[in-house]
């Protein structure tokens, strides 16, 4: 007999599988402002806004004129955070685990940025973390990625993401919601303005210089986005969105509205035409975002002039909303995110004219193995990516010369644009594949004594289940696709289904299994099964 739930057990039961609400927080220390966002998150997913603040700080002033951070500067962000401390404890936002503080290019590019880091945590107890180029454009992505399921201009055509900071621009080029692109620019609308006031420049032709500074950046990006397909942009960014509030008196609470392209020409006619004085005055605007609305604009309306368009979307999202959907995933990446970071090697193997089948094949054994081995390496998903990437990437080198193609492969890897992986983790992709031949890793081999132990230990796990992988892979005939590992008195044995003869992948392994055997102190083995076992 099934017993009766009453409606109050229902209740509970409910209550108690529901998802978790936290109160989270996140501040972003740009160029020209110190903005936060605070949120309620519920599960993984749901997000709720419930306040946002923003106090203009120079950062971008010092760091684009004089090179560092002044004193006065270091201490008015104290000054901000610690107000901003006072609205974090009304939401018993406390822990460290409930906010995360970014900061932007002004502070990576200054000299003493590591003196400003220590010198807001001794005051506040903040922990400030510059994010690098690439990390911007993952945020970036996290951000908007939600949207580009729901834009119909978006599903059939490339899209150009692109937001012009205070001291650089970030361009996202996506297909429906796979990265095609990701690059940062030197153009940032407080380094525009910062150079034409270090130059006295005369009011009367700011905008003309400012525009000749411009097009150079946007014939870059031109030349690095092919324009073969139809493509549509979307803009992000505090100018950009203030433009379309004006243009669009009833702006419906949408994440996303379009700007035809002569109402922004007419808008950014008329506020060129006034000193960033006049514009405070006008607009009511600070003036740090005074200062930056001009170049900014003509930054948009350059790039949009460029690929031939006649409107452009803008929406809402910045990178407090990217930061706020890593805290609500806990700082796991998405299978979604994964891919991207895939699709993004893969460009460099075509790129290098690499045997991708190969590439590909290797991968694949190289997961299989970082699969079954779990209990032996005991090194968490993330690596798996790295491995993985290391090995569709592991002969791009051949590019350079056969000759020490391992070196050139490090080299290559380094030097070229992974899309969502920081300076570190693209050092651990350059390292594991350089030593997927040849000799072992030293601390005196380049990158690999500038990383901890548990990394230098991670490099050498994952470099030797490549070595293996490509061993497996050694005739390039994709013969070998799965196999079986089992343990036998302190050796590894696989168990390589379907086929007879092995030598040729037994002697690649027995030359390249060095390095397993040091790092898991176990003998590594192919044995072929035999007719009964099929």
């Amino acid at each position: 007999m099934t017993k009766k739930i009453s409606p109050k057990d229902q209740a509970t039961i409910s209550e108690r599988s529901a998802p978790a609400t936290r109160s989270v927080a996140v501040i972003d220390i740009g160029t020209s402002a110190i903005r936060m966002a605070i949120a309620e998150i519920r599960g993984v997913s749901e997000i709720s806004i419930l306040e946002t603040l923003s106090q203009a700080v120079q950062l971008g002033r010092d760091t684009f004129t004089k090179g560092f951070l002044e004193r006065e500067t270091v201490e008015e962000c104290i000054r901000i955070l610690k107000s901003y401390q006072q609205i974090l404890s009304e939401y018993q936002i406390t822990k460290k685990s409930q906010l995360r503080v970014v900061a932007t290019s002004a502070v990576r590019e200054a000299d003493n940025r590591l003196a400003f880091v220590d010198r807001i945590y001794s005051a506040t107890g903040i922990e400030v973390e510059p994010i690098e180029e690439a990390e911007v454009n993952r945020i970036t992505y996290l951000s908007i990625q939600p949207l580009l399921k729901l834009i119909p201009e978006t599903s059939a055509s490339r899209s150009i993401i692109t937001e012009v900071g205070g001291g650089s621009t970030e361009v996202l080029v996506v297909r429906g919601t796979d990265v095609d692109h990701a690059h940062t620019y030197r153009l940032g609308s407080l380094r525009l303005r910062e150079s034409l006031e270090a130059e006295r420049v005369p009011f009367h032709i700011q905008r003309e210089i400012i525009e000749n500074q411009i097009e150079q950046i946007v014939q870059q990006i031109v030349h690095d986005v092919p324009s073969e397909d139809p493509i549509s942009m979307i803009a992000i960014g505090g100018d950009v969105r203030f433009a379309a509030n004006q243009l669009i008196s009833d702006r419906p609470s949408e994440k996303l509205v379009k700007i035809p392209l002569k109402d922004l020409e007419g808008f950014v006619d008329r506020i060129t035409m006034l000193s960033p004085e006049e514009l405070v005055k006008k607009y009511h605007l600070s003036f740090s975002d005074a200062e930056t609305l001009g170049p900014a604009l003509l930054s948009y309306l350059q790039l949009a002039h460029r690929f031939h368009l006649d409107n452009i979307l803008v929406t809402r999202m910045s990178l407090r909303d990217g930061l706020l959907q890593e805290m609500a995933r806990e700082g796991l990446w998405s299978e979604e995110f994964n891919k991207q970071i895939v699709n993004s090697a893969m460009e460099i193997c075509r790129k290098f004219q690499i045997d991708i089948g190969h590439a590909k094949r290797v991968a694949e054994l190289s997961l299989q193995l970082f699969e079954q081995l779990k209990a032996n390496h005991q090194l968490d998903a993330h690596y798996g990516l790295i491995l993985e990437i290391a090995a569709l990437l592991h002969e791009i080198g051949l590019y350079v010369s056969n000759n020490s193609y391992h070196k050139h492969t490090m080299y290559l890897i380094r030097n070229s644009e992974l899309f969502g992986l920081n300076q570190t983790n693209v050092l651990l992709v350059a390292l594991v594949a350089r030593y997927h031949r040849r000799a072992l890793p030293k601390p005196t081999h380049d990158g690999y004594a500038s990383l901890n132990r548990d990394q230098r230990i991670a490099v050498s796990k994952l470099a030797s289940l490549l070595r293996v992988a490509e061993a497996l892979d050694r005739s390039r005939s994709g013969r070998i696709r799965k196999f079986d590992c089992e343990i036998l008195r302190q050796k590894l044995i696989l168990k390589i289904h379907n086929i007879d003869d092995i030598t040729l992948e037994q002697l690649a392994l027995k030359q390249a299994g060095k390095l397993f055997e040091e790092t898991f102190g176990m003998q590594i083995m192919l044995r072929a099964d035999s007719p009964s076992e099929r």
